[in-house]
């Protein structure tokens, strides 16, 4: 059997990974070498332990590589005499400390093709490398979980682990029926193996991990500014990358005391909520304050500015960044670094409008000027594309990711007739795609995750007011939807509005997806109109060319008083 690449996976929908058939423990030859990867802080004698149930491994002695990495050990750590015959110990530079530190250290040294994490207070079964490395062999963008329970440290010696492991019981020393279960093993359960869990990164935690060694450097290795709960930020990235996560309940494990979570559940979980706050956006519920900053926001914006105006670009920015989702970042795109530098003419400047709409955006934390869109918004899980000339409207990015949610889609394409089209991306959908080497992306996220068409009036409410729903056959100058709600036997108009709001806002845990089904809000929206501005060209003038654009909304009378009664005041300024 030969190493998979990412490419090779076949396809998997969601985490079901049913598709893959791994060999049977003891029936095939493994051809990747593996790193196992043991962080330690102190605790001697439960590394002892550890190392002496690696020596007895099935997995061979040639392929494995142990590294122990000190962080910070007093006394130093030392090797014991029973360890697998690749072992070593390295100490963290003094830059850093931590958890997240010490696996960083470890993995910059690992030469391994596969990376396995493995916490310095765990005895593994005889055959914990092996089951969790064979899923390695069969594709390249796979995470293992072992399974493992937790024990009081019985009285033991490195020399009866290691008997006890190699002869293959490892109850003769660690009584596991009696020991606590982890509380991932009840998820992992209940998801028939994480094959239809929504978020299966939750259960990904650190004590045994594996995956390949460039998956782990793909992601930027664990964030070493996380002191708690670094493992779960972690996994998190590793979802958004587009991995496919497996647990494997043969890979068993005990583990040597009880969790944090057990000896001060308060503490330990009061510790860990800013950290995951700030960098798991889906953790809607550690999100409650509005108008809050966070580290990742949780949709990127992208919108192209090409020859868009600066106030219509404004228009659409302060829309995107004034919705009912306010954590929100706003990416431009232009070719804002070809803009030369030095003297020049600056109120006869040939670059003069692009000059000015950099200055005024530049300055805007939740606002990046980029040359090109990068092929992935991770760790930020959704991205919004979408034309400059159709702002978002209130409750539009609320609508359209209830919608994603509710179906567990990985794409939402709106068809915006005249306008062009906007899509919301999921990023794990779009990761998935990226690490099979898809040429069109859009269909692999329909064969793993799904592609949900919509109708423009779903997400903007004043489409529904302002413009005619679309007639059989239209002419090739107006492009329609992709699909409507009616071709898709999904709900439209009021009743899709009333389900975005409802049981699909609530499981996906926004505050912004129970207030998009409101009737309120719904009516305030069709009859304002409000984030969806009319364009240069007015009903019924004929556009650039010559060509009669789309209606645009209806204008509002006062709005249009107030225009032309500044459009007064500076002629008589200017007469002045």
């Amino acid at each position: 059997m030969t190493g998979g690449a990412a490419s090779d996976l076949p396809p998997i929908r969601h985490n079901d990974y049913s598709p893959l058939r791994p060999p049977a423990l003891g029936e095939w030859a493994p051809s990747l070498s593996v790193s196992v990867v043991i962080p330690a802080h102190g605790g001697q004698h439960r590394l002892d332990l550890t190392l002496a149930a690696l020596a007895a491994q099935t997995y061979p002695d040639h392929l494995m590589e142990v590294i122990v990495v000190d962080d910070g050990s007093d006394p130093p750590l030392r090797l014991p005499e029973i360890a697998p015959r690749g072992t070593r110990i390295v100490t963290t530079d003094p830059g850093g400390w931590g958890i997240a530190h010490a696996v960083n250290t470890g993995a910059a040294l690992a030469g391994g093709d596969i990376l396995q994490r493995l916490d310095a207070d765990m005895i593994t079964s005889r055959e914990h490398i092996e089951a969790l490395a064979r899923w390695h062999h069969l594709a390249g963008c796979l995470v293992t979980i072992g399974a493992k329970r937790f024990v009081e440290e019985p009285a033991l010696t490195s020399v009866q682990v290691y008997e006890a492991v190699h002869a293959g019981s490892l109850e003769s020393v660690v009584n596991l029926s009696s020991a606590l279960a982890s509380s991932t093993e009840q998820t992992i359960a209940r998801t028939n193996g994480l094959r239809t869990s929504r978020n299966p990164y939750h259960v990904c935690t650190g004590p045994t991990v594996a995956m390949r060694r460039e998956t782990f450097h793909a992601v930027g290795g664990v964030d070493p500014h996380v002191l708690r709960g670094e493992d779960t930020e972690f996994a998190y990235r590793l979802a958004q990358h587009g991995v496919v996560f497996i647990p494997d309940m043969a890979a068993r494990a005990a583990h040597l005391g009880l969790p944090a979570q057990r000896r001060d559940r308060q503490r330990a979980l009061r510790v860990v909520a800013p950290y995951l706050a700030h960098r798991v956006p889906l953790r809607r519920d550690l999100r409650k304050e509005r108008g809050r900053r966070w580290l990742v926001p949780y949709v990127e914006v992208v919108l192209h500015v090409g020859d868009a105006t600066q106030e219509q670009v404004r228009r659409a920015v302060n829309a995107a960044l004034e919705g009912t989702v306010t954590d929100v970042r706003v990416t431009l795109v232009a070719p804002w670094s070809a803009l030369p530098s030095g003297r020049r003419p600056v109120l006869r400047d040939p670059a003069f409008e692009m000059r000015v709409m950099r200055e005024h955006f530049a300055h805007d934390e939740r606002i990046r000027l980029a040359d090109e869109v990068a092929p992935s918004p991770a760790p930020i899980p959704f991205r919004y594309t979408g034309p400059v000339s159709v702002p978002l409207e209130r409750e539009s990015l609320e609508r359209m990711i209830a919608t994603l949610q509710e179906g567990r889609c990985g794409l939402l394409t709106v068809g915006l007739p005249g306008e062009g089209t906007a899509t919301l991306a999921r990023t794990e959908a779009l990761g998935r795609a990226l690490l099979l080497g898809a040429d069109d992306a859009a269909a692999s996220i329909g064969a793993t995750h799904g592609v949900r068409h919509g109708d423009p009036r779903e997400f903007w409410p004043s489409w529904r007011a302002a413009r005619p729903a679309p007639r059989p056959g239209p002419p090739e100058s107006a492009p329609r939807p992709d699909v409507s709600a009616a071709e898709t036997g999904e709900p439209s108009g009021t009743e899709a509005g009333r389900a975005s709001g409802t049981e699909a806002g609530r499981a996906s845990g926004t505050e912004a997806g129970r207030a998009s089904g409101t009737e309120a809000g719904r009516a305030s929206a069709a009859k304002t109109g409000k984030g969806h501005e009319p364009g240069g060209t007015g009903p019924g003038k004929p556009g650039p060319g010559g060509r009669a654009p789309e209606s645009r909304p209806a204008a509002d009378p006062a709005r249009d008083d107030s225009r032309s009664l500044l459009a007064r005041l500076r002629a008589a300024i200017r007469a002045d």
